[in-house]
């Protein structure tokens, strides 16, 4: 423990690690408005989940590796490796040539923000005794939703061309971003953070975590667009979808209970399976599944309800959100403040599970007639209902543990929140598409799609008429702006007589707009179902989070927190 450090260096410190994962979380929401532009430039649509997944797949698995890692080697080192790897990550991203060497690139971010993550969290336990969490627990929580905020407009700024001094802006610079952020964040940690080690002879289990990898990495590539990933393999195997699923279902079974005996086996376990014989970790860890599939269900999906109902771009659907992020940000410092006060975490998790429950479950009030105003209140409760809770998770099972296995316990709940919201994405995105699919019907039939076939190269660029994800794109305000030029010109361009050329543009308005509300409905229709879903699953982390068993929060002595 690191109790006795100054506030001075504490503030320092938390400055650095805070700055170190609002990298993190700003990389998350600010690619998502370059991946446009950076599938164009390469001509590689087909490879475009990949840039996502390859992230994904190695955060998931650093997490947990890392936690116990920083518990062996000491939170200084791995936090600073992880700055390194991220920041060098960021680099090699901007200046991918292909990209294949992009998915490389965002792979090794991808560890770095691994390493980052576990790490952000489990140093506030060693700077501060268990009371004096929350307030800074909050504070981190905080940061995420600033991230929020910031990364669609940052992204959709740098992404399109402008003048930054001598140099002009595109995709590229959404990683040359981070790049003195992480120096800077380096610096202050090597030079201000103490080494935070707990273990003097560490012995690591590479197997365990090698076992670890192969499960975690094929879980999320079993439920994160498998069949996007895998289409050259199912193509040229003629093998089919639930073919390939089963294989890595059975894939994950068997190394899941390799890791298993390993565990019971080693010295020193990557994760103690002790821990889940710990009645409170076992219900945190299973609430934090139900939160994270819950969580970015209700935001991933409040984002393209935007985009869809009102027609907002993604830069703009993500200002939209600023009702559940500031509901977000002020209840989770308030939440910590609180906390710290009175030594009592239950009661507010509590109210935040019954909060973000009900809030969520108004959500399946929005129709394509609501008015934003109303959406902007019930964002405002679902963002105070998930920042009153989420946080505390962290600050309860920190306090169920030693603290040489702090990184550990701390680690394993967040690779917990984050599968659940992997699954939760594939899950939530099944449903979605099931939906429309149903509720829409042949599609092809449709006098706009039937205009659209005319033109060979626009049905390839636009993709599979009968996926519903393609379906969607073409209802996004940037696509229809790109097929309306594009027709325009075509017809502008034929040897006719200018009423039928004006007429032509008009049948072709009609047919964009009534396509457009066909959409908007089959949409709406498959959210009221998804936000029922998310509201129920929120309700049982509310049900579990009763049985969790308090622990009062031990205040810090007087001569551990100077000037505190």
């Amino acid at each position: 423990m690191h109790h006795h450090l100054s506030l001075r260096s504490k503030l320092i410190i938390m400055a650095s690690v805070m700055a170190s994962l609002f990298l993190v979380a700003l990389d998350q929401t600010i690619i998502s408005t370059a991946l446009g532009k950076i599938v164009q430039d390469f001509n590689a649509y087909s490879s475009l989940s990949w840039v996502v997944t390859a992230y994904l797949i190695t955060t998931t698995i650093t997490t947990p590796i890392a936690g116990k890692f920083s518990d062996m080697f000491g939170r200084r080192l791995m936090i600073l490796i992880g700055v390194t790897i991220f920041t060098v990550g960021s680099l090699f991203s901007g200046m991918s040539g292909d990209i294949n060497q992009l998915i490389l690139f965002r792979a090794l971010q991808g560890i770095g923000g691994g390493i980052i993550t576990a790490n952000a969290f489990t140093i506030v336990g060693d700077l501060f005794a268990a009371r004096e969490r929350g307030r800074w627990q909050g504070l981190i929580g905080s940061v995420f939703g600033i991230a929020s905020f910031i990364g669609p407009l940052l992204g959709g700024y740098l992404t399109e061309t402008h003048h930054l001094l001598s140099w002009v802006t595109d995709w590229r610079w959404t990683f040359f971003i981070n790049i003195p952020v992480g120096i800077l964040a380096f610096a202050i940690i090597a030079i201000f953070c103490p080494p935070l080690k707990h273990e003097n002879k560490p012995k690591v289990d590479y197997i365990g975590a090698g076992l670890l990898a192969i499960a975690l990495a094929t879980l999320v590539l079993a439920v994160d667009n498998t069949d996007k990933i895998f289409a050259d393999l199912l193509s040229s195997t003629g093998m089919s979808l639930t073919t390939l699923r089963l294989i890595m279902t059975a894939i994950i079974i068997a190394a899941t209970g390799a890791f298993v005996y390993v565990e019971h086996k080693v010295k020193e376990p990557i994760l103690k399976l002790s821990f889940f014989t710990n009645k409170n970790f076992l219900v945190l860890a299973t609430i934090a599944v139900f939160v994270g599939a819950a969580m970015l269900g209700s935001i991933l999906y409040l984002t393209q309800f935007n985009q869809q109902v009102f027609g907002a771009s993604p830069e703009t659907s993500g200002l939209m959100l600023l009702p559940m992020i500031g509901g977000l940000m002020v209840a989770s410092i308030a939440t910590g403040q609180l906390v710290s006060k009175v030594g009592k975490y239950k009661r507010f998790m509590v109210f935040g599970f019954i909060l973000s429950s009900v809030a969520i479950a108004f959500l399946a009030t929005l129709t394509p007639s609501s008015a934003f105003l109303q959406e902007a209140i019930i964002m405002v409760f679902v963002g105070a209902g998930i920042g009153m809770a989420m946080p505390l998770m962290n600050i309860a099972v920190q306090s169920e543990f030693e603290q040489k296995y702090l990184g550990m316990a701390t680690s394993s709940v967040q690779l917990f929140r984050g599968l659940g919201s992997t699954i939760g994405v594939a899950v939530f995105g099944s449903m979605l598409t099931a939906g429309i699919t149903t509720s829409l019907g042949d599609m092809n039939k449709d006098p706009y799609i039937q205009t659209l076939k005319q033109s060979p190269a626009m049905v390839k660029q636009l993709g599979n008429i009968n996926d519903a994800n393609t379906l969607l794109n073409i209802n996004t305000p940037e696509t229809k702006t790109k097929i309306t030029e594009g027709y325009s010109e075509a017809i502008s361009k034929a040897p006719l007589p200018a009423q039928v050329v004006t007429k032509a543009k008009e049948d072709f308005a009609r047919q964009q707009n009534n396509y457009n509300d066909k959409i908007v409905k089959a949409f709406s229709a498959s959210l009221h179902t998804i936000f029922v879903t998310t509201a129920a699953i929120m309700a049982i982390a509310l049900v579990l989070s009763f049985v969790i068993k308090e622990r009062a929060l031990e205040a810090a002595r007087p001569e551990e927190t100077p000037g505190a």
